[in-house]
């Protein structure tokens, strides 16, 4: 049975690996995320409900 034999499948599994550490990380990282807006300058106005209690 050739699929036993762990020789060629273990380089190839580690070399595919390291590929996709060297590429792929710097890929993600150029995405830049937004930056979120400051909620402390919109600050809505306050309304206090009545509620209607029994």
């Amino acid at each position: 049975m050739p699929q036993l034999n762990p020789g060629p499948w273990l380089f190839i599994w580690l070399s595919s690996w390291f590929i996709f550490l060297l590429t792929i990380p710097p890929l993600v990282l150029m995405f830049k995320p937004n930056n979120p807006v400051n909620t402390s300058q919109m600050t809505s106005p306050l309304n206090s409900w009545n509620w209607p209690w029994p």
